[in-house]
């Protein structure tokens, strides 16, 4: 402890000095590009900022900028490993003020094995030779993050850490059950080769929703959740987040929200395997089927949209493109997507058996690219080419909803 406060002890000298120097060259005007002695003044005050929130440290953090500090009282509750800030910009001084440009890098404790990173715009003003902190938000294309939204509360489960805004606890201990049941179940299906944990977001609206995923709220109305995370994620990669729509979820009853944080929860599982070479009906009617497997529910239940096309006359010939998935589509016929691509995979799975269509999975996933992802595989693991795998899937819809 006495060496922790030695050390902030020296980087509190060197951010006076590097602040007298920067006070120095900010009275040349200069064209705008950052001088060294400012930015590494500013730098250090990032750093002062990023320690101070990791240690919960109120009284470091006001000497760093903001008088109320409302950051620290957002994030009271979240297990952080580590927060930090990089510079990567720094505006013009004008007026003793500046905007900076910043990598915001943290890590959840126990769930983020690598830093999750995002962009942030701040504002500094230079008082007395000293640079402080007056606003931190997203920069102009970075999304939202919870704490942007207020306060945060934490709910911690077997197998699920739960981060809301705007949302009683209680109602934050539901989701935690939900995705505590909802990790055996896709243990059951895919295996336990995964970091077998998950990670649910709440806001307080759809809005919030939007917000945090970047995205006009419109089009996530109706989805109950998305899962955030990068395909082909390794092992190092930060945990994925599953984001929910409270509206939306509210209103399932105990069955509807198991298959949907199940199918989440799944995405989260197959990460690792699925790339750029995995179509969406692949992961996504994986992921369904993941959700429904067990649930006694048959086909014409679970894609009602499918066998009114079938029953129509207009059944699909082929399987869905990436492009059908879109949110903002007709909702008929992006059901119809989800339930063709739930339908492949039942099919493989009722046809080869469960291993076959997890190992199809991964075949799928470990293809260098999109082109022939899906012909390779089904030959080198379910003994046909994709064109006999599709002509046994409208086979298989027929037989199943005509």
């Amino acid at each position: 402890m006495a060496g922790r406060r030695r050390a902030m002890s020296r980087a509190g000298s060197f951010v006076a000095l590097g602040a007298l120097l920067a006070a120095m060259s900010a009275c040349g005007g200069g064209d705008g590009a950052p001088s060294d002695a400012r930015s590494t003044a500013v730098q250090h005050v990032l750093d002062r900022r990023a320690a101070a929130v990791v240690a919960g440290d109120t009284t470091a953090y006001r000497a760093t900028g903001d008088a109320d500090p409302t950051l620290l009282s957002d994030l009271a509750e979240v297990p952080l490993d580590g927060w930090s800030y990089r510079l990567t910009r720094l505006g013009r001084t004008e007026h003793a003020r500046a905007t900076a440009t910043a990598e915001l890098r943290y890590r959840v404790e126990g769930y983020d094995k690598a830093p999750v990173v995002t962009e942030r715009t701040l504002t500094l003003r230079l008082r007395t030779g000293h640079w402080y902190v007056t606003d931190d938000r997203p920069a102009k294309k970075s999304a939202d993050q919870l704490w942007d939204q207020g306060r945060v509360t934490v709910v911690k489960g077997e197998h699920s850490l739960v981060l809301g805004v705007g949302q009683r606890r209680s109602a934050l201990r539901s989701y935690a059950d939900d995705a505590d049941d909802a990790v055996p179940a896709v243990d059951s299906a895919w295996g336990t080769d995964w970091a077998r944990r998950v990670v649910v977001v709440v806001p307080k609206s759809l809005d919030g929703m939007g917000e945090l995923l970047g995205a006009p709220a419109s089009g996530y109305q109706g989805i109950a959740a998305v899962t955030t995370g990068e395909a082909g994620g390794s092992r190092t990669a930060p945990a994925d987040r599953v984001i929910i729509n409270p509206e939306a979820y509210s209103v399932l009853g105990y069955f509807g929200k198991q298959v949907v944080l199940t199918h989440e929860t799944t995405h989260v599982a197959t990460r690792a395997h699925t790339s750029a070479a995995t179509p969406l009906w692949l992961s996504e009617g994986y992921a369904d089927w993941a959700g429904y497997r067990g649930s006694g529910r048959t086909p014409a239940q679970a894609a009602p949209e499918l066998q009114r096309a079938v029953r129509g006359g207009s059944a699909p010939g082929t399987l869905p493109d990436d492009a059908d998935f879109g949110f903002s589509g007709d909702s008929a016929d992006l059901a119809q997507a989800y339930e063709s691509g739930w339908l492949a995979c039942r099919m493989i799975a009722d046809d080869w058996g469960e291993e076959k269509l997890n190992a199809f999975y991964k075949a799928v996933g470990g293809h260098r690219q999109r082109a022939g992802a899906v012909d390779a595989a089904a030959q080198s693991v379910l003994g046909v080419d994709e064109r006999e795998l599709v002509a046994r899937w409208r086979s298989y819809v027929r037989d199943e909803l005509g």
